[in-house]
């Protein structure tokens, strides 16, 4: 059993997150949802797939942050999504760095101020 089930990414404005995260990283969100008052947008997920479902979501609890859980996003081309993300304002706040033979990390700031981690193995 993976133990992570579920991710939420704040966001103070959902349709500049949405934006951002299609510009990126070629998200194709659905309809937003409105969950205990709360605004959701799902990112695509498949049932018997691995990783976890996770949705951008906006509402009183949810404040972007720098400071908190670092997310870690999977990507094919890493020095790609750092272009993608600068060109959509994004600071870059730890540069591409190896972990291992193959595989590369980095950290970004999205839209709304979310410290991002992506990786590439």
């Amino acid at each position: 059993m993976n133990l992570i089930a579920h991710v939420e990414i704040p966001a103070t404005d959902l349709n500049r997150a949405m934006r951002f995260y299609s510009a990126v990283f070629g998200v194709n969100f659905g309809d937003v949802v409105t969950i205990h008052n709360n605004k959701m947008a799902y990112f695509p997920f498949e049932e018997g797939r691995d990783g976890a479902s996770g949705a951008l979501v906006k509402g009183d609890v949810y404040v972007p942050t720098q400071n908190g859980a670092i997310i870690y996003l999977s990507v094919q081309d890493i020095d790609d999504v750092l272009t993608k993300a600068v060109a959509q304002g994004s600071a870059i706040l730890f540069p591409k760095t190896p972990i291992n033979e193959n595989g590369f990390v980095a950290e970004i700031a999205d839209s709304e101020g979310n410290r991002i981690a992506i990786q590439s193995v």
